[in-house]
Formats: C-alpha cells, sequence, structure tokens
C-alpha cells in the first residue's frame, strides 16, 4: 500500500478533511509501521518491499490514529479520556498485528 493510500486511511479514521497535519499524521504512520515490523518480527524496513495484509493495515491505521488522538500524552483520545480505553485500543492493535506474526523462537 502506498503511503498516500495509508494517510487517506488514517484521515478517514479520524474523520479529517483538512491538510494542515497530514506531515504530522505521516509521521504517526512511520512510527505505526515501525512499530508493526517490530512486533511481527519482520525486520526494520521489512514493508518498504512487501505488502502489508489486511490487518496489519488496520493496526497501523488504529495505532497511527491512537498516536494522533493521544499525542499529548496524558489521555487515551479525544474520544475516550481514560486509561483503560487506551490499554484496550493497544490490544486490539497487537490482536490484528499477531495475525501476520513472524513466530520465532
Amino acid at each position: 500500500m502506498e503511503a498516500s493510500e495509508l494517510l487517506q486511511r488514517v484521515k478517514s479514521n479520524l474523520i479529517i478533511t483538512f491538510e494542515d497535519d497530514d506531515s504530522l499524521i505521516v509521521s504517526y504512520i512511520a512510527a505505526a509501521i515501525s512499530y508493526a515490523e517490530g512486533f511481527q518480527h519482520v525486520g526494520s524496513g521489512f514493508y518498504l518491499s512487501h505488502e502489508m495484509g489486511e490487518t496489519t493495515k488496520q493496526g497501523v491505521v488504529m495505532l497511527a490514529s491512537h498516536f494522533y488522538e493521544s499525542r499529548d500524552g496524558g489521555t487515551a483520545g479525544f474520544f475516550a479520556q481514560s486509561a483503560a480505553a487506551s490499554d484496550q485500543a493497544m490490544r486490539t492493535i497487537d490482536s490484528l498485528l499477531r495475525l501476520d506474526r513472524e513466530w520465532k523462537v
């Protein structure tokens, strides 16, 4: 998936129609992809040359959205002001990423 497609998916998820925060969102997408690569044990830069599965794409979209919504570090996002909501978001994201994980011992 091209970066512009991921950007559009994240913006749709966040219900954002303006372009003011695009560079910020792109940085969160990069961080989310890096998290996915580490969690899945596929190596840094793996998704530069390999296609993302749909569950990984959704995990990246959700994680980048979570980073954007909770960028002040003091909340779990604009719509859920609790640490439990943040924890649930991460459990859901990890569950999605686990489906495309390289299992190694």
